[in-house]
C-alpha cells in the first residue's frame, strides 16, 4: 500500500482547478466579443465543465455540470454526509473529501458513483464507517482513511475484512482507541481479535399462572413441559407448538398440593411421578387407548411425608428416581422400574430434611448428592456390587444448601450451592475432594442453575428478594461473571430446553406468571 500526503494531495486538486478553469478562457477564438457560457456552479465553487472546488461548503452542491468528474471538498461549514449525496454526480471519478470536519457518514452515502476511482476521506473526525459503504464502489483504486479517530471495535471489524479482499490502494491508518489497539495499524489486526458475538435473554412467552417447577420431556418425537401448580391443584402438561413456537395445553393431572412432577419415559411409557405436600404421591401413566394420565401407583406416605425434589436417572441400563424428602420423619427414597412400575429400592439419609438431590456421573461413577438443612451435602456413590448407593462424605463444610446442581466444563466438574440465608457457593472436583471455588451474595436464594449453550456456560441464581441474575463463566478467571438480570419474582426453577431454530429458558415463578425466555445471538459486527 502507497503512503500518500493528504496536504499534497489538496494543493494538487486546488492547482488543477485553476489551471482548468483559467483554460477554460484561451479557448476564446480570436476575435470573440463574448466568454463562452460557462456551466452552472454553486457561490461557494470554481467549476470548468467536468471539474468542480468547493470551499466552505455548507452541504453537497447540487447544481453542479452533469458532466464534473472530479470535486474536491475543502473545510465544509457541515459534519454529516448522508445517503446519496452524491448520487445527481454519477459520473465522478474523484472525489476529495479530505481536511474537513465530518464525523458521521451515512449508509449508502456513495451510491451511485459506479465510475468512482479515487476517494480521500482523510484528516476529518470520523470514529467509525457504516458497514460495506465502500462495497459498491466496484472499480475503486485509492483509499484515504488517514488522520481520523478510528474506534477499532465490532463496527469496523467489516472494514478489516474489506481491506484484505479489495485491490484498492489504502494506505496504513491507525487505531485511537481501545486502548489495546491504540496506535496499531488496523490493518495488521485479525478477524478473530474482534470479539463481537453477544447474547441477551428476552421474554418470548408468558404463562399466565404460577408454578414452583417444570420438567421439559420428549415423548413421540413431541416436546412437553410438565408444570407443578400448587395453586391450581394440578400439575400441567404443556406441548410445542413448532408451528406458532409457543408452549400450548395439553392435559392436567390432579394434584392439590403438587411440589414436582417428574416426567419419565422408560421403553416407550410415559409416566409421570406427582409429588404432594399432602394427600400422599403418586404415579400415573399416559394411556394412548383412552389419550388421557391414569394413575397406577400409590407412594409410601410413611417414607414420603414432605417430598421436595425428583430425580430421574438410568445405570446400567435400569431406571431410577429418587425423591428427596424434608421432613423430620421421612426419608429419602430411591425407586427402581421393573416391566409393572416403580418400587422402593433403597432408603437414603434419613431424618435429616432433605431440601434437594442431584445425579452427578464422575470419573465414570454414579453419584447423588444430597443436601439437607441440618448438616452439609452428603455424597452416595453407586456400588454395582451391592446395587444401592453408599455413602462417601460431605461436600466441603458448607451447611444450610438449599439446592445442589452439578455441571461440568470441558474436562472439570463443579457444583453450585444456592442458600437461602448466607453466601452460595461454586465448589470444584480437585481428585479427592471438592473445594470451594466463588462465592456469590444470594439472600433469599432457591435455585442456582448452571446451563451450556453451544460454548457459553451460563448459571443463573434466583433470589425472592430482588432481581434474577444471570452469570457466564469467564474461562481465564475460573469463575462466574454476572451477565444480566431477568425481572422473575420468586423463581422455583430454571430449565434450558434447545429446540431446532431456537433455544429457551423455562422460569417457574412462585408469586407470579411463569415465564419463557429466548436466547438470542447477537453480531455486535452486523
Amino acid at each position: 500500500m502507497s503512503e500518500l500526503q493528504p496536504g499534497k494531495v489538496m494543493r494538487t486538486g486546488q492547482v488543477l482547478a485553476f489551471l482548468l478553469i483559467s483554460l477554460a478562457f484561451l479557448w476564446l477564438p480570436a476575435g470573440s466579443k463574448r466568454a463562452p457560457k460557462l456551466p452552472p456552479c454553486p457561490q461557494s465553487c470554481s467549476c470548468t465543465r467536468d471539474t468542480a472546488f468547493c470551499i466552505d461548503s455548507k452541504a453537497v452542491p447540487r447544481n453542479l455540470p452533469t458532466e464534473v468528474i472530479s470535486l474536491t471538498m475543502v473545510n465544509a461549514a457541515f459534519t454529516e454526509i448522508k445517503a446519496a449525496a452524491f448520487a445527481h454526480i454519477p459520473l465522478l471519478q474523484f472525489l476529495l473529501l479530505n481536511s474537513n470536519k465530518f464525523t458521521l457518514i451515512g449508509d449508502d452515502a456513495f451510491t451511485g458513483l459506479s465510475h468512482l476511482q479515487y476517494l480521500s476521506l482523510a484528516n476529518n473526525n470520523l470514529q467509525t464507517l457504516p458497514r460495506d459503504i465502500f462495497t459498491p464502489l466496484d472499480i475503486l483504486s485509492d483509499l484515504d482513511l488517514r488522520g481520523n479517530a478510528l474506534i477499532c471495535d465490532c463496527k469496523i471489524k467489516w472494514l478489516v475484512d474489506w481491506v484484505e479482499r479489495t485491490n484498492a490502494t489504502v494506505p496504513a491508518t491507525f487505531c485511537s482507541s481501545p486502548v489495546r489497539y491504540q496506535g496499531q495499524k488496523i490493518w495488521d489486526l485479525a478477524l478473530k481479535d474482534f470479539d463481537c458475538i453477544t447474547t441477551d435473554f428476552v421474554v418470548h412467552q408468558v404463562l399466565p399462572f404460577q408454578s414452583v417447577s417444570a420438567e421439559p420431556f420428549v415423548y413421540s418425537s413431541d416436546l412437553y413441559v410438565a408444570l407443578a401448580q400448587p395453586s391450581a391443584s394440578s400439575c400441567t402438561i404443556l406441548k410445542w407448538d413448532y408451528v406458532e413456537r409457543k408452549l400450548r395445553d395439553f392435559d392436567r393431572i390432579p394434584a392439590h398440593s403438587a411440589v414436582y412432577c417428574k416426567p419419565i419415559v422408560a421403553q416407550s411409557q410415559l409416566y409421570v411421578v406427582v409429588a404432594q405436600l399432602f394427600g400422599g404421591s403418586y404415579i400415573y401413566r399416559w394411556d394412548t387407548n383412552v389419550d388421557k394420565f391414569i394413575k397406577i401407583q400409590d407412594m409410601d406416605s410413611r417414607k414420603i411425608r414432605k417430598p421436595n425434589d425428583i430425580e430421574a436417572f438410568q445405570i446400567d441400563g435400569n431406571w431410577y428416581f429418587v425423591i428427596a424428602d424434608s421432613s423430620k420423619a421421612g426419608s429419602t427414597s430411591l425407586y427402581r422400574w421393573n416391566q409393572n412400575g416403580f418400587y422402593s429400592h433403597q432408603a437414603l439419609h434419613p431424618w435429616h430434611r432433605d431440601t434437594d438431590v442431584e445425579y452427578v456421573e464422575n470419573e465414570g461413577k454414579p453419584w447423588l448428592i444430597i443436601s439437607s438443612s441440618s448438616q452439609a451435602p452428603v455424597i452416595y456413590q453407586w456400588s454395582r456390587t451391592q446395587k444401592q448407593f453408599v455413602q462417601q462424605g460431605e461436600v466441603a463444610e458448607i451447611m444450610d444448601v438449599q439446592l445442589v446442581k452439578h455441571f461440568k466444563f470441558k474436562k472439570d466438574n463443579y457444583l453450585c450451592l444456592s442458600r437461602y440465608i448466607g453466601d452460595s457457593k461454586v465448589v470444584k472436583w480437585e481428585g479427592q475432594r471438592f473445594t470451594e471455588l466463588q462465592t456469590l451474595p444470594s439472600r433469599g436464594s432457591m435455585v442456582m442453575q448452571p446451563f451450556l449453550v453451544s460454548q457459553r456456560q451460563y448459571m443463573v441464581l434466583g433470589s425472592d428478594f430482588s432481581f434474577t441474575h444471570v452469570y457466564l463463566w469467564h474461562e481465564e478467571k475460573q469463575k462466574f461473571v454476572k451477565f444480566q438480570e431477568l425481572s422473575v419474582q420468586a423463581p422455583r426453577a430454571f430449565h434450558y430446553v434447545p429446540l431446532e431454530d431456537m433455544d429457551v429458558l423455562l422460569a417457574p415463578s412462585f408469586k407470579s406468571s411463569t415465564l419463557v425466555y429466548r436466547h438470542v445471538v447477537v453480531d455486535l459486527s452486523l
